[in-house]
C-alpha cells in the first residue's frame, strides 16, 4: 500500500483543487489534517470562539498591535478584526521546498485596511511582521518570528497581499497560523508569516527569521515565474 506522506497529500490536494473536483468536505479535511507547523515551539493554542490565545496554563486575549512609524498606533482584538471590512480571495500558494498548492480560498482583511486606520508617516517604507510563541532556535539571537515586507507591496491590489483569518471557509487551523497570518501569493511562503501578532511599521527593512537562520534564503523572495500561473506584477 502506498504511504500517503505530506508531499504526496499537497500534490493530490493541489491536482484536485485546480481541476474543481475536491468535494468540500475533503478539503476541510485535508486542511485541518496536514501537518503545517515549523520552526515554533508548540506551547500555545488559539480559540476563535473566544478570541483567547492560550499558554503555560494562563489565558488572554488574542492582540493585534500596530505601532512603529504610524500616526494612531492601535491595538486590536480578535473581534475587531472581525468587524473590519473582510475581503475573500483564491490565490496559489508556494513553498520553499518546491511543492505548491493550487486555488486555497482565504479571506480577511487587506493591509491597506489597517495602513488606513493608523495613518503610515511618510517615511515609512516597510512593515515588520511579528509572531506569537518561542521559536526553537534563535538566529542572530532572534527568539520569535519575524518577516518583512514592503509597504508600497502590502498595499498595491495586484500584490494580493492578505491578513487571513479563515480558510476555506472556517477560521484558520492553529496550524495555518491562527489567529492571523499574512499571505503574499507572489512570494515564496516563508515570507507569509503565521501567528502575526505586531505589525510594525518602519523606514528600513530587517532581515526575517528564515533568511537569518537559512543563509541561502533571501530576504527578497519571489516565486520563480515557471511555478507562477499568473505573472508577478512586480516583474512588469
Amino acid at each position: 500500500m502506498t504511504r500517503i506522506t505530506r508531499r504526496l497529500a499537497l500534490k493530490l490536494l493541489a491536482a484536485g483543487a485546480a481541476l474543481g473536483h475536491l468535494p468540500a468536505r475533503a478539503w476541510a479535511y485535508f486542511i485541518a489534517t496536514l501537518p503545517t507547523r515549523t520552526v515554533e515551539i508548540e506551547d500555545f493554542t488559539f480559540e476563535a470562539a473566544t478570541g483567547l490565545v492560550r499558554q503555560g496554563g494562563a489565558a488572554k486575549p488574542y492582540i493585534l498591535t500596530v505601532d512603529g512609524l504610524v500616526t494612531r498606533p492601535a491595538a486590536l482584538d480578535y473581534a475587531a478584526l472581525r468587524a473590519l471590512p473582510q475581503v475573500a480571495q483564491t490565490v496559489d500558494f508556494h513553498c520553499v521546498e518546491g511543492w505548491s498548492v493550487a486555488d486555497l480560498a482565504w479571506s480577511g482583511v487587506q493591509p491597506a485596511t489597517i495602513a488606513a486606520l493608523v495613518g503610515p508617516k511618510p517615511e515609512a517604507r516597510y512593515v515588520i511582521f511579528h509572531a506569537l510563541g518561542r521559536t526553537r532556535s534563535r538566529p542572530e539571537g532572534l527568539d520569535h518570528y519575524v518577516e518583512c515586507l514592503p509597504l508600497a507591496d502590502l498595499l498595491s491590489p495586484a500584490m494580493a497581499c492578505l491578513l487571513a483569518l479563515d480558510l476555506g471557509g472556517s477560521p484558520l487551523p492553529l496550524a495555518h497560523g491562527a489567529p492571523l497570518r499574512l499571505l503574499s501569493p507572489f512570494d515564496l511562503a516563508y515570507k507569509s508569516i503565521k501567528f502575526v501578532t505586531r505589525l510594525e511599521f518602519a523606514a528600513k527593512p530587517v532581515d526575517g527569521w528564515w533568511t537569518r537562520a537559512n543563509g541561502i534564503y533571501d530576504t527578497i523572495a519571489p516565486v520563480p515565474p515557471d511555478r507562477l500561473r499568473r505573472p508577478d506584477p512586480r516583474m512588469n
